[in-house]
């Protein structure tokens, strides 16, 4: 560790030590790839691209669970593992510099969810405790997994329910609402790709786009990938066909409405589920075991919201989403969530359950030295 460090590293250290994560060292230079077909629309736009010699897409670590989660698959490790980590990511921001360091532990395997998650939080909001003491922390608690059980209860077609999930907590979410309310006019497409969407022929229309980029001087790792593409301009046209009922979309505007403290979340879901004749199963119980488990913690319940519009903007995320913001701050000082398809994705050969969060070191740093 030197001097570069922030002055707080070596006690949140200690503390990531005390809560049984193990610290874990990954390369800066990672695959470029996972980040591109996983991490979300918001980083992809954000990462340093480069190429090795051989042509492979390599981009500067912009986060750190994808890195965790593939260096665990490579060394073969067992399950349950917890990782820490500390170190710099490197990723362009709307706000302060390009390098900037974070903290947070990546929890694998475990199979008791509730626990898994609601020891997530807490970790996340002793390590801002400890930065930060004295300070009022306030945690915004988001489930992906509710929001796609209200989708699925509502009868929606699957493709419907693919797009609102990847937009769930953005501000695409209002347009795709709007498009499911009153569908667009397709946009025109030049011929052939026009006719290749209406046949819905994926591969010959990503065989057209990778045509055009090679001949733009665009590179297929620049963005999303010709396959990509296709697949959304053909899956964009199928839902312009769907328009949801008057009553399913006043109750998917009911749900979205919820914004309740974590105490009350359970009643309030139950509450919604019954009066729009909705079952939310397995979704539903999970939730209220998680926020039971999360108040024996000792987060007082004024501290912890549940938001039912609320998510973060990276695509591996499967039931628990959360932030933790401080005292008048318009942008959160840690944040996480579940991603229990993740590791599979990246090649695990079988699913390993995951869930973490991150802290902004530099933001606590800045809060620090305005005392």
């Amino acid at each position: 560790m030197n001097a570069r460090y922030p002055a707080i590293a070596s006690d949140i250290l200690k503390l990531f030590a005390a809560r049984g994560a193990d610290a874990v060292d990954v390369p800066v230079l990672q695959p470029a790839d996972p980040f591109l077909d996983m991490a979300g629309e918001d980083l992809r736009r954000r990462i340093f691209l480069t190429e090795s010699e051989t042509g492979a897409s390599l981009c500067l670590r912009p986060e750190f669970t994808i890195p965790v989660c593939l260096d665990h698959i490579h060394t073969q490790s067992g399950t349950p593992r917890r990782y820490s980590y500390l170190g710099e990511v490197f990723r362009q921001r709307r706000e302060g510099g390009n390098e900037f360091f974070q903290a947070g532990v990546e929890d694998l395997g475990d199979k008791d969810i509730a626990a898994a998650d609601a020891r997530s939080v807490a970790d996340a909001h002793a390590l801002l405790s400890l930065c930060l003491p004295g300070r009022e922390l306030t945690v915004t608690l988001g489930d992906q997994a509710i929001f796609e059980a209200v989708l699925a209860a509502l009868g929606l077609p699957r493709g419907w329910r693919m797009r609102l999930a990847r937009a769930f907590g953005s501000a695409e979410l209002l347009a795709a609402l709007g498009d499911l309310a009153a569908p667009t006019r397709s946009s025109a497409l030049a011929e052939p790709a026009a006719s290749l969407v209406a046949d819905a022929d994926h591969d010959a229309l990503a065989a057209h786009i990778a045509a055009g980029m090679e001949q733009a001087g665009l590179s297929p790792s620049a963005g999303r990938t010709p396959n990509d593409i296709a697949r959304r301009l053909i899956e964009k046209a199928e839902l312009r066909s769907v328009r949801l009922s008057s009553d399913a979309f006043e109750a998917l505007e009911r749900f979205l409405a919820i914004d309740v403290v974590l105490d009350e979340a359970p009643a309030a879901l139950k509450e919604f589920a019954a009066g729009a004749g909705l079952t939310l199963g397995a979704a539903l119980d999970n939730f209220a075991a998680r926020a039971k488990v999360i108040a024996n913690h000792g987060l007082t319940a004024g501290s912890v919201r549940y938001d039912a519009a609320f998510g973060r903007p990276l695509d591996y995320y499967t039931g628990l989403v959360f932030e933790i913001s401080g005292p008048d701050a318009d942008r959160p000082l840690a944040g996480g969530g579940r991603y229990d398809r993740l590791l599979t994705l990246l090649g695990a050969g079988k699913p390993i359950p995951g869930v973490g969060f991150s802290v902004w070191l530099d933001r606590i740093e800045a809060l620090r030295e305005a005392r």
